[in-house]
């Protein structure tokens, strides 16, 4: 969405007879709207990742590349782009999770190049998860001033980021009756939902800026 913004610019011009005098000058926004492209990012990477969650294939190449590229380099390009619409909340956000996606990658790839030296317990890739719940958690506060959509997101993603801990934390013992294993595919179940909640946020601003109407109500807050 664009913003427009009205600045009154003092400028000495010297009139007829040589008055000084003001002018006004109206500067729109139009640049393309990024939020869409992070949200799309976000949503498929993560729908990928956690059908490899839930137990349908292994972790492989194809969720690496996501990871980098698309889940990683697209919504720094976005958050890159909120700065520069004055949006902090997108700035951060989108900026975040994908450095997110790049950490993510590199744990696994540098454990796979240096097994010995660089290989994380389960426990400390628990606490990464956790903290990255805590963020999550903190940033949906800030969307219970935007829209209904982007609740939807933040918030299924703060459990997910929780039920990913668990996982990682209870391992082969057992927490309400539940092995890590079995906490893990509940994740990847939540976390498909996560992902096409973002994919929704994501096409509904298209459309909707597209057709001129709404197509897809996304639920701004009254403020």
């Amino acid at each position: 969405m664009s913003d427009e913004a009205t600045t009154k610019e003092a400028a000495m011009a010297a009139g007829e007879m040589g008055q000084e005098r003001s002018v006004v000058a109206a500067l729109k926004d139009v640049t393309a709207n990024p939020a869409p492209l992070g949200l799309m990012a976000f949503g498929m990477t993560t729908v990928l990742l956690n059908i490899h969650n839930a137990g349908f294939f292994a972790l492989n190449s194809m969720i690496v590349g996501m990871g980098i590229f698309y889940g990683g380099l697209a919504q720094v390009i976005a958050g890159i782009a909120e700065w520069k619409k004055n949006n902090t909340f997108g700035m951060t956000a989108f900026t975040s999770y994908g450095l997110f996606w790049l950490t993510l990658v590199s744990l696994w790839v540098v454990e796979t190049i240096w097994p010995e030296e660089f290989t994380s317990d389960a426990t400390a890739v628990g606490w990464y998860l956790f903290a990255w719940g805590v963020f999550t958690g903190l940033m949906f506060i800030g969307t219970l001033r935007l829209n209904r959509a982007l609740q939807t997101v933040f918030f299924t993603l703060t459990v997910l980021f929780v039920l990913l801990a668990i996982g990682k934390w209870v391992g082969e013992s057992t927490f309400l009756g539940m092995d890590g294993a079995t906490w893990t595919k509940l994740a990847g179940w939540e976390g498909i939902l996560t992902g096409l909640s973002a994919v929704y946020a994501s096409i509904a601003q298209v459309w909707n800026e597209v057709y001129g109407r709404v197509v897809l109500p996304i639920g701004p807050v009254k403020k």
